[in-house]
């Protein structure tokens, strides 16, 4: 068995890492830039070694520096994570040269399905069918457009060398594919060093669903059936669950079957996932399931796994890397309860979801229930003792204090429910994200609950469009602003009758009108301070300091103030001012100062950790002020346009 082990990671992922090897016995070493020099991978490892700037090609990208800091602290084993390093066969051989132990596939099969043109050729050889497309060496403009136009539209446009939702464009119509080809070149060459593309016909009720397989070096492979990971945005993965909704036996069969030959068919080692697209216009078949892409490596979701087999995934990689055979035959895996998992990300789901950077200054992560007898769920009232005691499974790389980088992905945690069905699961989940309490740092953990409580849902109708089909930033602002305003208000008004806050005059009862600002903002909702305290169990009020209180519901968290006024609401005015939502790179401008534009016409793009951000207009209007250059780099809150209304 490995005793030392090296995790070329960051954040959650490596925490997850350290957490495993350290039940197994294993010394752990994590590396850092400068971001993460207090990072908390950095202080669970029992050794840390610093390994460059900030930007992850100056540091998490350099496996030179991984390999010498494995060296100079004796580690014997290399993880990757996932990200990074983790599906780069050239490092992975690197490693293997160095005389350290790759935890993770062979080099060749990396190569082998790495690039996802091969890698569909390869499964078209061994049977295993594939979504229609072009995967041919002409990368030409004129060739793309042309197989495209013949494929029909929609089409999707993906980097060979993509993964993590980067480097892919939806396109409608034959209009609009050399811009949406242009796009995801730029952000393919950025993220992967290769803007080479191919195309696949759009399928219009489409599923994710993808298979956990494990091989070992004695020639054992195995799945650990299935996970849905249908609901997405920008295809980023938003909730995970496994098994997956409407899977019926003989499908999953099917499925999983086709994923182990896959696995075996490039001589696979180690953890891999298997993913298919599925057409779920009439149910999940076998007919309409087909390859995408292998991930040769443990995929963010795999916690889901791990909680209906009861296998801990990083312990099956070590002992196989190790040497060790399987430590379960497919027959001895089975399938216990339901789980889903949420990835919170540090976004601003009211600001097209662009992410938010900064210190986690008030941070409580869910834990347990609170030991309510009942909970709401889509207007029925749902028992959950059979839940009391039940913990939310919590990875996450971060504590209060800490802060979201702009240098790396944003992602606060992953938040994990284990449940005996699937409406226990979603119902757990729900509860656990609205106990979320994070400032000044905005999340996405409103967003992810209102989808947990979906009709549709709950239903199990999900698909890669469910999001665009089924929620908006209007209903989600709606539903959040009274109640926390009018809490906001009354723990506010107690302050003062308690002696604080400092400054606040508020000589009058709870219902008395007051304007609330809310993380320096003026608050959207009803300003009357209504208490209800039946209600006081689904809400946390927390005193910030002398002027200010914590109100935390339904997983808004917010920093209020207050003060007494007179009159009417008062509601923040649309000036026109365009400000970039947070530090990145103005990658075109396409205005000119004096052109008049309209409503939602695009201004600029932002480029912010790697992902393209467009800016729209707000209103039809006349820009009177340009500042944005292609090429700029840019701080948060700087006015980029300023645009005023027409006439």
């Amino acid at each position: 068995m490995i005793k030392s082990l090296l995790i070329a990671n960051r954040g959650e992922i490596s925490c997850r890492v350290i957490r495993t090897a350290r039940n197994m016995g294993i010394r752990t070493v994590a590396v850092y830039s400068d971001a993460d020099r207090n990072a908390l991978h950095v202080r669970s490892a029992d050794e840390a070694v610093h390994i460059g700037p900030s930007p992850a090609r100056e540091s998490y990208l350099c496996g030179d520096k991984i390999i010498a800091a494995a060296k100079a602290t004796g580690a014997e084993a290399i993880h990757p994570g996932y990200g990074f390093l983790s599906e780069n066969a050239e490092f992975a051989q690197a490693v293997i040269d160095a005389g350290l132990v790759w935890v993770g596939p062979k080099p060749a099969s990396i190569t082998a399905m790495g690039l996802k043109d091969a890698a569909k050729a390869r499964m078209i050889a061994a049977g295993v069918p594939v979504t229609p497309g072009y995967l041919g060496e002409d990368q030409s403009p004129e060739r793309l457009q042309a197989e495209a136009d013949a494929i029909g539209y929609p089409v999707l446009i993906k980097a060979v060398a993509g993964g993590g939702g980067k480097g892919m464009r939806r396109v409608e119509s034959s209009a609009d594919f050399a811009e949406g080809l242009a796009s995801c070149r730029r952000e393919a060459a950025s993220s992967f060093g290769d803007d080479r593309v191919l195309i696949e016909k759009y399928i219009l009720s489409p599923r994710h669903i993808e298979v956990q397989v494990f091989g070992d070096s004695h020639g054992n492979v195995v799945h650990l059936f299935e996970r849905d990971c249908s609901l997405q945005r920008r295809h980023q993965k938003v909730i995970e669950e496994a098994p997956a909704p409407g899977m019926n036996e003989a499908t999953r069969e099917a499925v999983c079957g086709a994923a182990v030959r896959a696995a075996k068919a490039v001589d696979y080692e180690g953890a891999g996932t298997i993913e298919f697209i599925a057409d779920g216009s009439e149910g999940l078949r076998a007919d309409r399931i087909w390859f995408m892409e292998m991930n040769t490596r443990l995929q963010v979701e795999h916690p889901v796994t791990e909680e209906i087999t009861g296998v801990d995934l990083v312990e099956w990689q070590l002992r196989v890397a190790s040497g060790e055979a399987l430590p379960k035959r497919q027959d001895e895996l089975s399938i216990n309860g339901w789980a889903m998992e949420a990835r919170l990300y540090a976004e601003d789901p009211a600001k097209g979801f662009l992410p938010s950077v900064g210190r986690l200054e008030h941070l409580r992560l869910p834990t347990e229930l609170h030991p309510r007898e009942w909970v709401d769920h889509l207007g029925e009232r749902h028992e959950v003792e059979r839940s009391y005691g039940k913990r939310a499974r919590i990875d996450t790389g971060v504590t209060e204090g800490d802060t979201i980088s702009p240098f790396y992905d944003p992602m606060i945690a992953k938040v994990i429910w284990h449940d005996e069905d699937r409406t226990m699961a979603a119902i757990g989940l729900s509860s656990a994200l609205q106990q979320l309490e994070i400032w000044p740092v905005q999340h996405n953990a409103q967003f992810v609950a209102s989808l947990l409580q979906s009709p549709a849902f709950v239903k199990g109708q999900v698909h890669t469009g469910f999001i665009e089909q089924h929620w908006s930033v209007d209903q989600l602002l709606t539903e959040a602003s009274e109640p926390d305003c009018a809490f906001a208000a009354q723990e506010l008004v107690e302050m003062y009758d308690r002696g604080g806050p400092t400054g606040f005059r508020l000589n009058a009862s709870p219902t008395h009108e007051v304007m609330l600002t809310v993380n320096g903002k003026p608050a959207v909702g009803d300003y009357r301070a209504r208490y209800s305290p039946s209600l006081r169990s689904m809400y946390s009020v927390e005193r910030a300091d002398d002027e200010a209180v914590f109100v935390s519901i339904f997983g808004f968290t917010g920093r209020y103030t207050a003060r007494e006024v007179r009159g009417s609401s008062i509601h923040g005015p649309q000036d026109g001012a365009i400000l970039s939502p947070m530090p990145g790179k103005v990658i075109s401008v396409d205005v000119a100062a004096g052109q008049s534009v309209t409503k939602g016409q695009k201004l600029l793009v932002l480029e912010a950790m790697k992902m393209e951000h467009a800016l729209t207009a707000p209103f039809d209007g006349v820009v009177a002020e340009l500042n944005a250059v292609a090429g700029a780099q840019v701080q948060v809150e700087a006015l980029l346009v300023r645009i005023e209304k027409a006439d």
